[in-house]
């Protein structure tokens, strides 16, 4: 037989007798009132703060996130971008807010002969934090903006002590690319060590004008004459001032007994929701850990390359996401999963990404948000706007500079987008689930396991957060591969070495790494029956779960 979940000993079963525990380094956080999850435990208590005070979770989840621009810049900063899913309790409305930025009026694929940079000005979309803040707060906010802010202006101006990855963050980014100046331009030394006090007075100055005058401070007033001048016209005012978020419907699927909720195109969420409808058409609670993980990769190549073929700016570009998700489209590529062999020959390297922050947070009227956020690469472009403290996104690197492929760059276009956050919704339309993690492409793959660890296995959060995860990779390590390079299958050694051979027998390029060596950050909740939150956090990271 393989290895099954069993709920009520909480083990994972190995031929009835050998019994391997899921070894859970955190209790899940049960709360009443409120709730939230993050990988940095000071953004969890400035949204407790703000619930506390009577703001609503997406009160609570911009202070988070002003806060995670301070404390995490490395992955998250006024100058990236973000999504969230929103949960309404009374009318049960999910919605949808795309912060991504568009392709600046620079930039054309002349422009980069040799390549798109990975660093510098030039790298960079137009930031959709900062909007993504006020469309947010206009259509779901109670308190005053000002007071959203003030924790993270008092980080940024009187300093905060910075944990380990932080400070690793910027001492490996310094190793990597010694000739940046982006620490130089932030007013942070490149000698961290976890518990140094950190000051940034020029972040502290830009979230001040953001508090006091609005979103025109950011894209109309003096924050955007510093972006203008700063990158030497790479951005204009047009740039800026043309820019909105998307107030979007999710996209939506039934899985099991839940409708799960994902982010639109230009998101890859549809490929997330994609995994889910291939898997659904296999009993995977009674398959062994080889037979579950092989059809669970083989969903997620089947879903890159239909991202690979589609993907891209809606508005410009049409994306056939209904009939990507379509019951005929999932049936016809369902049969192509091969039980015994792994397919190969689906692989196209994509730009991987690597640093995003992901949180949650839930309020005591029962509404939630699942929002993620990010600068893409580690320190985005490793370029900060001059006065600004501001670090730039890299996202540009998204697109692509084959003139056939959909993602093709443009002025005005936003580039094909990893960024995903979803929540899942009883039948009912009342919220069950709310989940998501950062890890560039890693999330939807991330994402695909975690429903599956919940629905199937039936796992409570802490023990899904916690499980043992694969991430399938398809850019190479080393730039001078050969172009048949298929990917290589990671897995943490928690795997056992039957499951591991089995994978490789089906032709997995499988690599273990660590225990808990997988590239994603994992929070979730959990709204049980009697009402009350359940809350986990990946011991992956220092993160927290906390209510109250």
């Amino acid at each position: 037989m393989g290895r099954r979940f069993d709920p009520d000993r909480a083990h994972l079963i190995k031929d009835g007798d050998c019994m391997i525990p899921i070894t859970t380094h955190r209790g899940v956080v049960y709360a009443q009132n409120g709730a939230a999850a993050s990988s940095q435990p000071l953004a969890v208590s400035a949204a407790l703060e703000i619930l506390r005070d009577g703001g609503s979770a997406i009160d609570a989840g911009i202070a988070a996130s002003a806060v995670l621009t301070v404390i995490e810049p490395g992955a998250s900063n006024l100058g990236g971008d973000a999504f969230l899913i929103v949960h309404e309790a009374k009318t049960k409305i999910n919605t949808a807010l795309n912060g991504s930025g568009e392709a600046p009026h620079n930039a054309a694929a002349d422009q980069f002969p040799t390549g798109i940079d990975n660093h510098g000005y030039r790298a960079a979309t137009v930031p959709g934090l900062v909007s993504t803040w006020f469309a947010a707060h206009e259509k779901y906010g109670k308190l005053p903006m000002a007071k959203l802010l003030a924790r993270a202006i008092d980080y940024a101006e009187n300093g905060v002590a910075v944990n380990d990855r932080f400070a690793k963050a910027v001492v490996g980014h310094k190793a990597l690319f010694p000739a940046t100046k982006v620490f130089q331009a932030m007013g942070i030394s490149d000698a961290l060590v976890g518990g140094d006090v950190v000051v940034q007075q020029d972040l502290a100055w830009t979230l001040k004008q953001i508090a006091a005058d609005g979103r025109s401070a950011f894209y109309e007033g003096e924050i955007a004459a510093k972006i203008i001048a700063g990158t030497d016209g790479w951005f204009s005012n047009e740039d800026l001032k043309n820019h909105r978020t998307r107030i979007l419907d999710p996209l939506s699927v039934k899985y099991r007994n839940l409708m799960v909720h994902g982010q639109p195109p230009p998101s890859q969420g549809m490929i997330f929701l994609e995994g889910l409808k291939l898997a659904e058409g296999f009993d995977l609670a009674k398959l062994s850990t080889a037979e579950l993980t092989h059809i669970l990769v083989e969903a997620k190549k089947i879903g890159y390359a239909d991202r690979y073929e589609v993907l891209a700016d809606p508005e410009l570009i049409e994306v056939p996401a209904a009939a990507v998700l379509a019951d005929s489209h999932i049936a016809k590529r369902r049969s192509e999963i091969n039980l015994t062999q792994a397919n190969n020959n689906l692989t196209k390297p994509l730009p991987e990404g690597s640093d995003t922050t992901y949180f949650l947070v839930a309020d005591s009227d029962g509404n939630a948000v699942s929002w993620i956020q990010s600068v893409f690469h580690s320190f985005g472009s490793s370029f900060a706007v001059p006065g600004t403290g501001m670090v730039l996104n890299n996202r540009l690197t998204g697109f692509s500079l084959d003139p056939s492929s959909v993602n093709f760059i443009a002025p005005g276009k936003r580039p094909a987008h990893t960024l995903n956050a979803w929540l899942a919704t009883n039948l009912d339309g009342s919220l069950k689930y709310v989940g998501g993690t950062p890890g560039g492409n890693i999330q939807v793959q991330s994402n695909l396991q975690l429903v599956i660890n919940l629905v199937d296995l039936k796992m409570n959060v802490q023990q899904a957060a916690e499980a043992p995860r694969w991430q399938h990779l398809t850019t190479p390590g080393n730039p001078n591969i050969e172009e048949d390079y298929f990917g290589v299958l990671e897995i943490e050694s928690r795997f056992d070495e039957k499951t591991l051979a089995e994978l490789k027998a089906l032709g997995h390029d499988v690599k273990l790494i660590a225990a808990y060596g997988h590239g994603s950050a994992v929070q979730l909740l959990e709204v049980l029956s009697s009402g009350s939150y359940a809350v986990g956090s990946d011991p992956r990271v220092d993160g927290q779960a906390a209510g109250y």
